[in-house]
């Protein structure tokens, strides 16, 4: 797993990089699972979050584990990225915003999101 979920360093910064890409529904599941075990022993407001999900496929009971986690890590996040969103189902990137109630921007490539993450 800490291949798909570590913490990267991008201009001296900390990015905690959730990669998604080209997995199956049931690894997207997995992989959210262990996102707040990482994200809960950062300071509150602190975490830069870049998620990639080009490739990855989505099923129920992922989408539903992306909320729960969204809404989870909400006090610690500083900022979230999103990469490979043109596969996401109708809706489904407004439906966690709205859950979570969190913004979340989404980018062409890893090397953009990473800049925005990064720029204070």
């Amino acid at each position: 797993m800490t291949d798909r979920v570590r913490f990267i360093t991008h201009q001296s910064k900390q990015v905690l990089l959730i990669d998604l890409s080209g997995c199956l529904g049931a690894e997207v599941e997995k992989i959210f699972r262990a996102v707040p075990d990482l994200v809960s022993t950062r300071p509150g407001g602190s975490v830069l979050i870049l998620s990639d999900f080009t490739g990855a496929s989505f099923e129920r009971e992922a989408i539903q584990t992306m909320q729960q986690t969204a809404v989870f890590d909400k006090p610690y996040v500083k900022k979230s990225a999103w990469v490979g969103t043109e596969n996401f189902p109708q809706g489904f990137a407004e439906n966690v915003k709205n859950f979570s109630r969190r913004e979340f921007s989404a980018f062409k490539t890893r090397e953009e999101a990473l800049a925005w993450l990064v720029a204070d």
